[in-house]
């Protein structure tokens, strides 16, 4: 499959499919559509800049912090140990300072998306100011919307490359379900008030077996749109134990969310749609360690995904341009495991005793 499928030109017309989505969903808004027309320009540039140059993917996810305020069922950090409590310190972490010489190259070697999560990113004001610095790229904030004061959404107002992702697991029984009594009420809010400011923003949802019907059903995407949600990021769970195993969407699953997303897509023009993994068929097989993107984590390793939390190389010491050079990516590239067929959730981590074996 690898020898015959264009990878360049599926990551290059992805790109110009998010932008174009990007600016039909900004059109009524005169603040958020000048900053994406000139956005999609620069997008235009650094498309060809990574065309000009060693392969680089246009894509990076960035775990800014390993700390979070919250305590979700079913986390996926949480289960592999990689996420902590707010209250505990950090100190190895990367610095702001750190962290602006990565943008700085990833702009530079023509990276336009730069994906923030965590643990709980709004717990780094400092790289989210960072991030302002970089209007060449755009910078979705995955954050679970418990910690949206009035300075973020003044950030978020005057620094329109920072787009607020809010997380929630569909209607209020289950997001309070799974992530606290009262959080569905706190992120309607939080939309509330970002819609009246004429924001951007989107939600990202955590899709199981259990959920997968109700968070696709027109009436969750109607009320989305009327509380002024322009982007829906739809991801699949993955387990970290066995008792959770099936609740991973499995290959019909898949198939039914590509039918959906394309119905969405159709029928809510003014919206963004984007399925992670989506549907890895269409993209010659999974898109982790450096395909599609890597995953940088808190410390600075460079990790095939962050479902997949394993690095030989670490940003800290080698320039962003050399993590291409993992002996680990490249390992995984070779043998083929990326283009495997897998049951649900993600296939690095259904492979994980062999990832991590490469490792040691």
């Amino acid at each position: 499959m690898e020898q015959t499928f264009d990878l360049k030109n599926y990551l290059s017309e992805g790109v110009e499919h998010i932008v174009r989505d990007i600016l039909k969903a900004t059109a009524k808004n005169p603040k958020e559509s000048a900053f994406m027309a000139k956005f999609a320009l620069r997008a235009k540039a650094s498309s060809s800049l990574r065309a000009s140059q060693a392969f680089l993917p246009p894509f990076l996810i960035v775990s800014v912090t390993s700390l979070c305020n919250m305590h979700c069922k079913g986390c996926y950090v949480r289960g592999i140990g990689s996420c902590h409590d707010a209250t505990e310190t950090a100190e190895e972490m990367m610095t702001a300072d750190e962290w602006r010489r990565v943008f700085a190259q990833a702009r530079d070697a023509g990276i336009c998306f730069i994906i923030i999560v965590g643990g709980e990113p709004l717990l780094r004001p400092d790289v989210l100011e960072v991030a302002t610095e970089f209007p060449e790229i755009l910078f979705p904030v995955f954050t679970n919307g418990t910690l949206m004061t009035e300075r973020y959404l003044s950030l978020f107002d005057k620094h329109r490359n920072l787009v607020p992702i809010l997380s929630l697991e569909g209607d209020r029984e289950a997001t309070d379900e799974r992530r606290g009594a009262g959080i569905y009420a706190t992120l309607l809010e939080c939309m509330a008030q970002m819609d009246a400011r004429g924001l951007l923003f989107g939600t990202s949802i955590t899709v199981t077996t259990d959920n997968i019907r109700s968070v696709t059903d027109d009436r969750f995407i109607d009320e989305m749109q009327k509380q002024g949600c322009r982007a829906v990021f739809f991801v699949d769970y993955v387990s970290t134990s066995e008792e959770d195993r099936a609740l991973e969407p499995a290959d019909e699953h898949r198939a039914y969310m590509k039918e959906k997303m394309e119905t969405f897509r159709r029928e809510y023009p003014e919206m963004i749609f984007i399925s992670f993994p989506g549907d890895e068929k269409a993209s010659g097989g999974c898109l982790a360690a450096g395909r599609g993107f890597f995953h940088i984590n808190a410390y600075g390793g460079a990790e095939p995904c962050p479902f997949s939390p394993y690095s030989d190389l670490n940003v800290r010491e080698i320039p962003l341009t050399d993590v291409m050079e993992s002996k680990l990516f490249r390992t995984l590239h070779e043998s083929g495991m990326l283009l495997e067929d897998h049951p649900g959730g993600c296939v690095l981590a259904s492979r994980d005793a062999e990832v991590r074996a490469l490792v040691k």
